[in-house]
Order: C-alpha cells, then sequence, then structure tokens
C-alpha cells in the first residue's frame, strides 16, 4: 500500500471505468468527494453500492455530468438520483451481488473503502460494513482505502492485508451515526405484538429503525436469544447486556453474534471494536437461506411499505418510484421459513402518516412485488397478528382486513367482496 493525498490518490479512477463505493457508516466519503473535484477531467464514470451515506454529490450538478449511479439499494441521499435520467436500479438480492462482482458480470475497476490502520502484522479492518465491499475488494482491479483510526476493527471477513490496497489516505474523522429515537405509540403496539411471537431460543434477524427498536424492547424476559442477521443495530445491547442474547441455541456459530454490517451510535461501535463474540460476514454468507434454516425458531422481522390482501409485499417501491431495494427480505422470510419452528414476520403500520392504508385490495400500479404471497406468513400492525401461511385468497382477505385500520376496513371489505364474492 502506497499512502498518497486524497487528490493523488483518486487520479487513479479514469473514464469509463466502474467504480465500488463501500457503504453504512464506512462510506469513504473524503475519497468520494475528491473523486467528484475531477468531474472536469471525466466522463461514463459508473458507480455500484448499496446504501451510503453522505452528500452523494456525484448525483448532483454539476458534478452528474462525469457519473452514472448504478445502485442495488437506494437510500435518503440517492432516492431521487437514481429515479432520474443520472441513476438507475439493479434488482437483486443482497446474498446474490457477490455473483456479478465475481462472475465478472459487474466488472469493478477501482474499489473505494474505508478501514482501519493495519496493525502489527500489516493487516486492516473494513470495519462495519462487510458485506458486499468484501468481495469488491477481492475483485477489484485497483482499491483505494481512506485510513481512519476511528475504525472499529471488527472480527471475521472484515480483515485484509496492506498488499490488498493499492494506495491509501490518511484521515482521522468520526465515524458516522444512526441516532436512536423513541417509539411511537403505534410502533409499540407493533413490537408488543410480534414479541409476543419470538419464543426463548429463537435466532433473530431484525434490521434498523424504531418497530425492530420496538420488538427488542419487550424481549427483557426472554431467555437464550441469538443473533444472525444481515445487519443490526444498538436496540440489541440492552439485551447482550442482560444476557438475554447468549446465542447458546444456534447451530452455526454458537454464542456469537452474526451479521454483515452494523449501524448506529458511537456506543454501539464501541461495543463492537475488537469485540471476538461479533463475527462480520459478507452477505453472500449471512443471506444465505442454507444457512439460515440450519439455526433453530429462526424470527426473521422486516417491513413493507403496502401489502394486498392476498399477501404480496411490496417494500421497495412506491409505485414506479425506486425507495429502496430487494436486499435481504427474501433471504430471511425463506430462511426463517424453513427452520425448525421459524416464523417470517412483516411488522408494518396500518396507515401512513397521512392516514393512508397499507393493507391495500391491489399493489399501487408499477410497484414492485419484493415478497411473494407464497413466501409471506405472519403479518403485524399495532391492530394485531395474523398468519397468511396455508390460507386461501379469500381467507387471506378476511385476515388483512381485521388488521387494517379501522378507518379503512369497510373500504377493503367492499374491494375485498368484489373481488372474492364471499
Amino acid at each position: 500500500m502506497q499512502i498518497v493525498s486524497l487528490e493523488e490518490a483518486v487520479k487513479h479512477v479514469k473514464s469509463g471505468d466502474n467504480v465500488f463505493f463501500q457503504g453504512a457508516a464506512m462510506t469513504p466519503t473524503k475519497l468520494i468527494d475528491a473523486l467528484c473535484e475531477r468531474y472536469k477531467e471525466l466522463e461514463k464514470v459508473r458507480i455500484f453500492q448499496i446504501h451510503t451515506h453522505g452528500e452523494a454529490k456525484y448525483l448532483e450538478e454539476p458534478y452528474n455530468q462525469a457519473f452514472h449511479l448504478s445502485s442495488f439499494f437506494t437510500g435518503p441521499n440517492t432516492r431521487n438520483g437514481v429515479n432520474s435520467s443520472h441513476g438507475d436500479y439493479i434488482p437483486i438480492f443482497l446474498s446474490e451481488i457477490q455473483h456479478l462482482f465475481r462472475n465478472n458480470i459487474v466488472p469493478l475497476d477501482v474499489t473505494f473503502i474505508q478501514v482501519s490502520p493495519p496493525d502489527k502484522h500489516g493487516f486492516c479492518s473494513l470495519g462495519t460494513s462487510v458485506d458486499v465491499a468484501f468481495p469488491a475488494v477481492e475483485v477489484s482491479k485497483m482499491v483505494i482505502a481512506q485510513i481512519n483510526p476511528n475504525v472499529p476493527r471488527t472480527h471475521g471477513d472484515s480483515i485484509i492485508h496492506v498488499s490488498k490496497i493499492d494506495y491509501g489516505v490518511e484521515t482521522n474523522i468520526p465515524m458516522d451515526e444512526a441516532q436512536v429515537t423513541e417509539p411511537n405509540e403505534i410502533e409499540k403496539a407493533i413490537g408488543k405484538h410480534v414479541a409476543g411471537l419470538i419464543e426463548d431460543g429463537a435466532t433473530l434477524q431484525m434490521g434498523i429503525g424504531n418497530i425492530p427498536n420496538a420488538v427488542l424492547n419487550n424481549l427483557s424476559n426472554h431467555k437464550g436469544l441469538g443473533i444472525h442477521t444481515e445487519m443490526f443495530s444498538d436496540g440489541i445491547l440492552p439485551l447482550v447486556e442482560k444476557g438475554i442474547i447468549t446465542g447458546e441455541y444456534k447451530a452455526n456459530h454458537t454464542g456469537k453474534i452474526i451479521t454483515s454490517f452494523a449501524m448506529g451510535t458511537q456506543r454501539l461501535y464501541d461495543f463492537i471494536d475488537d469485540n471476538p463474540s461479533i463475527i462480520f460476514k459478507e452477505a453472500g454468507y449471512t443471506n444465505d437461506t442454507a444457512l439460515i434454516r440450519q439455526n433453530p425458531k429462526v424470527t426473521a422481522i422486516n417491513s413493507a411499505i403496502e401489502i394486498d390482501l392476498t399477501g404480496q409485499i411490496c417494500a421497495d417501491s412506491i409505485g414506479t418510484y425506486q425507495y429502496s431495494g430487494v436486499g435481504g427480505q427474501m433471504d430471511f422470510i425463506r430462511g426463517a421459513a424453513l427452520s425448525r419452528g421459524g416464523k417470517p414476520i412483516i411488522a408494518l403500520p396500518a396507515a401512513t402518516a397521512k392516514g393512508i392504508s397499507k393493507i391495500v385490495p391491489y399493489l399501487n400500479q408499477g410497484a414492485s412485488v419484493t415478497t411473494t404471497r407464497a413466501h409471506v406468513h405472519y403479518v403485524a400492525t399495532e391492530y394485531g397478528v395474523v398468519n397468511l401461511y396455508g390460507k386461501s385468497l379469500k381467507e387471506r382477505a378476511k385476515l388483512l382486513i381485521s388488521i387494517a385500520h379501522p378507518d379503512h376496513r369497510e373500504a377493503l371489505e367492499k374491494e375485498a367482496y368484489n373481488r372474492f364474492k364471499y
């Protein structure tokens, strides 16, 4: 690894290159911003990424003249850009992005990452975002690293030798944090319903946000819980400290927390740093259905933008507007369904903040089906939980209407009657 300035590092990107950015809390923002400043010298640079943090200048004027984003997952900083002429979305399971890299379907010329300084043996850490960064580093023709002493050293697939890094830029900036907010009354009600489905000894998958946190807040009387997830946040910390999350019943990596990335506050990063009880693996491993299903009572908690009366889940678009991505929802929904005693759960408020029902007769025109109705089991709102597994279309409609917002039940009943003639 050669230590260079920011300006020197980004000069190695050429017009027409495919460039990958590491994401979440590990987004190499200094490198990205420096690259954007070269917009007058470059053209047709194609960027690949999942969820990144920061400004995403490459989608803004005048920088977007040189760059085009092909995103595997869309976040707040890239949504409008992905839905414009300067960006696009690639639908794919999180577990399969690594195949695009390794099979040269998406060849990578340059990969930008953020890492810890090398230890005495010359090994750096990818920190809290291993997910698809690990395979990107493995196959990329060139790797450029933002070296930051504030990056937590994590165990697992996150360890890379300096020989894999071509150019390094030394920085010293705080880790990007995702602040935890208190769940509202609706989220607390959903959390209580979902927590009621979780058994002692279960292996949990959950995401970031108030609903997962509300679920975790209701697990203080549980025992022997384990974690095998694509990501986690601060919500698990109290349960680890109380000895509720132990992983003792897990079939894979007994006693360990398995994840591909983490995002939260500095308290979370301090907990993760050099903690051998947490193993960071690439998403092709954490989201492998064959591995997920081996754990007992896998309880996968995911959300949705809307669900129709037959159980079709849209979780990544609002009509034709690309809102997020397929991600790992299907990986874990299927893994939980195949696990002994497993429970796939979709948890969502019955209505939006504007009062629009999230349980709908038909998905919006242009909306994607993230999870098919054949894969859906439990659905939870603040009004209760229903299990659609093995139920007919008519039975599903009745069950979903029973947990819809009361203001919308009559209209949903009419639509269901017209469609199903029950």
